[in-house]
């Protein structure tokens, strides 16, 4: 299939989604995240009609800039090395990996205007998966208030890979309600208004739950 036909599938799967819990699919935006093809497949997705492209890492990205620059709007989604921001920080719009103090420091160093954040949570407390604890999440916010240079537009986590509906809820409706206690402070530097939650696998069920952006690789772009 087409990225095109990938993408009215997925859509119309958004669309399902938002009308069984009453959400607006306007409110619902598709990262096509193109860490797997090159640059001609993820012109073909701007083509299709999606504006946004995730890459998780920095090579990667600099790669696909490269070709289609100021064309698309670009996210970094995967974990940030400390000493990589200054390759990529004013060419990315997003960041979906924010986890620690040191790599604030950085962006705070290092970029031009402020960048959009998102602290990233490791929400089912995976070893293998990077992230600040749920505990740890608002203390670490509350520290982010003197750095003009990092807005916090959100939170992100990665649910397990799993087939089990019960533990993907869970995940995505914990880091819903922790979004919501981090809104509740009322913090300029933290209006915290987005969800990055749900991948190929999962994206339907954190539609449901409340996702606002989704990161979707496979089911849209596939691989090479």
């Amino acid at each position: 299939m087409t990225v095109r036909d990938n993408l009215a599938l997925i859509r119309r799967q958004v669309e399902a989604a938002c009308a069984r819990v009453g959400r607006n699919p306007a409110d619902v935006r598709i990262i096509a995240v193109t860490k797997y093809v090159d640059a001609a497949r993820a012109q073909e997705v701007l083509h299709a009609g999606i504006g946004d492209l995730g890459e998780n890492r920095s090579e990667q990205l600099l790669e696909k800039y490269e070709a289609l620059g100021n064309r698309a709007t670009w996210h970094f989604i995967g974990t940030l090395q400390s000493r990589k921001v200054k390759e990529v920080i004013d060419k990315v719009d997003y960041i979906h990996s924010l986890d620690r103090l040191s790599l604030a420091k950085e962006i705070e160093k290092r970029a031009a205007r402020p960048v959009k954040c998102f602290v990233q949570v490791n929400v089912s407390g995976e070893a293998t998966k990077h992230g600040l604890a749920p505990e740890e999440t608002i203390p670490f916010i509350e520290q982010l208030r003197s750095f003009s240079r990092i807005e916090v537009v959100g939170l992100m986590t990665m649910a397990p890979h799993t087939d089990d509906e019960v533990v993907l809820r869970s995940c995505f409706r914990r880091l819903r309600a922790l979004k919501e206690r981090v809104q509740e402070f009322g913090w300029a530097h933290a209006p915290c208004t987005e969800l990055s939650m749900g991948m190929s696998n999962d994206y339907v069920i954190a539609v449901e739950e409340g996702a606002t952006w989704i990161r979707i690789g496979s089911a849209l772009v596939g691989s090479l």
